[in-house]
């Protein structure tokens, strides 16, 4: 490799609000408590759930284990049954859902409380989406293909998966203002993920390959790295800094570097000094 490499961050890379907050919480719970678990990952890292797991916070999967003092529930949010069932348990239940999820949850059901039929723009097997067909009542219809749209009413309200890119949501609307009667919108993307998207954009237009850092189980983060494939500059989606090629950087003068919004910054300042040390600046 000739010269140096230019290292361009993204501002915005690394936790959001809703999972800063968790995190925090989560670490707080365990140094006062002990038999804690989360309901399932709190957050699609697994790097993070590792660092949790040291302190003593592990993920489980049944809200009916008697090993459990302490429930710690994931930034996704749960069903509203199994919100319901926690309500009444005995052991302590910290409910770290993202406040934006919570607006979505509220949303789904206000709609269904007025009559629409719901529609949920996202992915059906995420755990967000799972939660809020919970509150959507039977006639849900989860919007990730054309096949789906088959099935829409006359009166329609739309709720979005927090982490959707806008243009998914706009897509929808051009269709169903020309196939239903009635159609009302709450758009409950959260402004973090269209910023750090449109960030993205304009880092990875500007640069010879992108670094997308973060989860591969993390929706928001498979976005980034597919938007940036998209228009075709050289794309690594890494979880750590040891996945890191050498090979990755011949002939690049300028390296941008973005993350999901559920990678801590320690992982990104390690990708960083990785660069750096490969030849960036």
């Amino acid at each position: 490799m000739a010269g140096k490499i230019k290292v361009i961050t993204a501002k915005r890379a690394g936790f959001c609000f809703g999972v800063k907050r968790a995190i925090d919480m989560a670490f707080e719970v365990a140094k006062k408590s002990e038999n804690v678990y989360t309901l399932g990952p709190i957050i699609h890292n697994p790097q993070v759930i590792a660092k949790l797991k040291s302190e003593g916070v592990r993920p489980i999967e049944s809200i009916d284990s008697p090993k459990i003092k302490t429930l710690i529930v994931r930034t996704h949010g749960v069903p509203k049954e199994i919100s319901e069932k926690l309500s009444r348990k005995k052991y302590e239940v910290i409910d770290t859902t993202c406040p934006f999820v919570k607006k979505a949850q509220k949303y789904a059901g206000l709609l269904k409380y007025e009559g629409y039929q719901v529609v949920i723009i996202g992915d059906r097997t995420h755990p967000e989406v799972e939660g809020l067909m919970s509150y959507a009542g039977p006639d849900v219809v989860v919007i990730n293909s054309d096949d789906s749209l088959l099935k829409l009413k006359s009166r329609v309200g739309v709720v979005v998966q927090t982490t959707q890119p806008v243009s998914v949501l706009k897509k929808f609307v051009s269709y169903a203002v020309d196939h239903v009667k009635e159609l009302k919108v709450f758009n409950t993307i959260c402004n973090s993920t269209a910023l750090r998207l449109k960030e993205t954009k304009d880092i990875a237009r500007g640069v010879d390959a992108v670094i997308v850092v973060g989860g591969k189980n993390s929706a928001n983060t498979t976005q980034l790295a597919n938007f940036c494939i998209s228009i075709s500059v050289p794309t690594y989606h890494i979880e750590t800094a040891s996945e890191i090629r050498n090979e990755w950087f011949v002939n690049v003068r300028k390296v941008g570097i973005t993350a999901g919004a559920s990678t801590p910054d320690w992982i990104i300042e390690e990708v960083t000094d990785r660069i750096r040390h490969i030849g960036g600046r």
